[in-house]
């Protein structure tokens, strides 16, 4: 079954879902799952892999850096924060590494994906209401606001990603 038609299965058959935090987060996997497959859709566009490390004008953030940036915030906050991987994020190599070639850049992608399968099930309706435990001093939010949020995040970087990509391959 394609992932549409079973997203399709899905919505029709709400009604045998009483728990929100299973709802909720299954969700969440669903469309984190699918930003990360249209993340390596972006970068497999790139005609020439080295322009994933450039920049152009005032951007100060290559394409590569922004998808070692967003596993890294994933793994980060999820993964270790929620889940426990053991992950230890470097957010200084995330802006500073270059040349990172693109079939390890896709195998970050893929292995966020399997800890996003991991985790986000694992989280309860208590879970969701419970202060993150990376939340920054002084912007302090929930688990299930911390969830939203990265979600965002995100997003706003996958639009960066492709609006370079085609101003540098024009």
């Amino acid at each position: 079954m394609c992932k549409v038609s079973s997203y399709k299965f899905y919505l029709r058959n709400l009604n045998h879902i009483s728990n929100f935090a299973v709802m909720f987060t299954n969700d969440l996997l669903i469309v984190y799952e699918k930003n990360l497959l249209q993340l390596k859709q972006e970068i497999n566009l790139f005609n020439d892999e080295k322009n994933m490390w450039l920049t152009a004008g005032n951007i100060s953030n290559s394409s590569g850096n922004l998808c070692l940036h967003l596993t890294g915030n994933l793994n980060h906050f999820i993964g270790a924060g929620l889940g426990n991987t053991g992950y230890v994020r470097n957010r200084d190599a995330e802006f500073a590494s270059k040349d990172i070639p693109r079939n390890e850049i896709i195998n970050q992608m893929d292995a966020t994906i399997k800890m996003l399968k991991t985790v986000l099930p694992a989280l309860s309706e208590d879970d969701l209401k419970k202060d993150s435990p990376k939340s920054t001093p002084g912007r302090e939010m929930t688990v299930g606001y911390l969830l939203l949020h990265l979600l965002s995040h995100f997003n706003y970087h996958l639009g960066q990603i492709n609006y370079l990509r085609r101003v540098l391959e024009v």
